[in-house]
């Protein structure tokens, strides 16, 4: 980032800018603009518009949304045309131990409710949310891709440069573009990360037999292995978008795997609990990294999301911990609109970032110690896990406990 004491003069100016219109980004900009109908919001994004809605493809990146995602998605007007299009809730979630006898299993009629979260496609939730920013009068949505970034603190002025050399500016810039941010970078902005030592391969899958609107989650020693039951308009309920975390060799031999072969091994890999995978999808595979920002704010800036925390997929709650810092930040803005604050007040930074900090580190930890524990081939913790989670299963108010907290309730 380089401090400017003359700017180039700004062709587009906002009271606030965001970078990134995907789901944390986008539903940011609503959130932000139901605030004040004068606050003028500029979202900038360097991918095109969605493409429309494919009722014959599933996409293979799905998240797992909590009841706290949910609502968030409702009160920005997003909840209503992704469940016209398509999502699936679960009722159950079943956890075992490959190498073992533990269990548990959590059942939302259990804390009384009627699903334990809905799973949705990334595309299909992108969609909706861009749809509701086009109905924003004070938001603008610039397609281009950030080049260069300018901090005048004097000025209390935050100038982003594009590709194509239009320049557009805000007193307060939020960063929602992703892991690999542009923004973060320009920023000086560091972050503590290393790899998990696992690749993830994803795809789409049809079992034998249907899949009880159950979350499946088995952990194996090479790794967990997630099944996130899908259905179809029709109400097919056979398919299941799979997350399968293993060591880079074994992610390279299973993708070169032809598709009958690979079926094979991932109904061997997940004990035939659906009975055999009779088809698949195109598979993807990618790096598992953990990356977490050592400081979330700078003078007029800040990194939201996935450009803040990257975390294992294994419990489907990035995105989650991405909505949460949307409601802290739309918390605090309204709070600065409300006290007649400069929205480039440090104080609606630092709250913010005390507010997301520890929750965020918190849920990482977790996350470590669970990959840790569940990876670990040693015959004495395989025993501690095991007799948890039979202990854990049959404590109900832990339990439950556990699952409302998941939940976000």
């Amino acid at each position: 980032m380089n401090d400017a004491t003359e700017m180039t003069e700004s062709r587009a100016e906002f009271d606030i800018l965001i970078v990134g219109a995907g789901l944390v980004g986008g539903a940011l900009a609503c959130a932000l603009a139901q605030i004040d109908q004068s606050l003028a919001v500029g979202v900038i994004e360097a991918g095109p518009d969605p493409k429309p809605f494919n009722a014959e493809q599933f996409d293979p990146r799905v998240v797992a949304l909590t009841h706290a995602s949910k609502q968030l998605l409702a009160s920005i007007g997003a909840w209503d045309m992704i469940e016209a299009e398509r999502t699936c809730p679960y009722t159950d979630m079943h956890v075992w131990d490959a190498d073992g006898t533990g269990n548990i299993h959590f059942d939302c009629r259990e804390v009384q409710q009627p699903s334990l979260g809905h799973i949705v496609e990334n595309s299909v939730a992108v969609r909706a949310i861009t749809q509701q920013l086009y109905q924003r009068a004070n938001v603008q949505l610039i397609h281009g891709r950030v080049e260069t970034l300018h901090r005048d603190d004097q000025a209390q002025l935050s100038q982003v440069i594009l590709e194509s050399g239009e320049v557009v500016s805000a007193p307060l810039l939020l960063a929602c573009d992703g892991a690999n941010s542009k923004v973060r970078e320009l920023a000086n902005m560091h972050t503590r990360e290393w790899d998990y030592g696992h690749h993830a391969v994803v795809t789409t899958v049809r079992s034998e037999q249907p899949h009880q609107f159950t979350a499946w989650q088995r952990f194996l020693t090479s790794g967990p292995l997630a099944f996130l039951p899908l259905v179809t308009a029709e109400g097919d309920a056979h398919q299941c978008s799979i997350v399968w975390s293993v060591l880079p060799e074994l992610a390279e031999a299973l993708m070169a795997l032809d598709d009958d072969t690979f079926c094979l091994r991932l109904s061997d890999a997940f004990e035939h609990k659906l009975g055999k995978v009779v088809h698949a999808d195109k598979r993807f595979s990618f790096p598992l990294r953990q990356r977490h920002a050592i400081d979330y704010i700078k003078p007029g800036i800040a990194l939201v999301g996935d450009a803040c925390h990257t975390i294992h997929p294994l419990a489907g709650q990035g995105v989650n911990l991405g909505f949460l810092d949307v409601l802290a930040l739309q918390q605090e803005i309204q709070r600065a609109c409300e006290r007649n604050l400069p929205l480039s007040d440090e104080s609606i930074l630092r709250r913010y970032q005390r507010q997301r900090k520890s929750g965020n580190l918190s849920m990482m930890a977790a996350m470590e110690g669970f990959k840790r524990l569940f990876g670990a081939d040693n015959i004495g913790v395989r025993w501690v896990r095991n007799e948890g989670l039979r202990q854990v299963n049959s404590l109900p108010l832990l339990k439950n406990t556990i699952v409302k907290q998941a939940m976000g309730l």
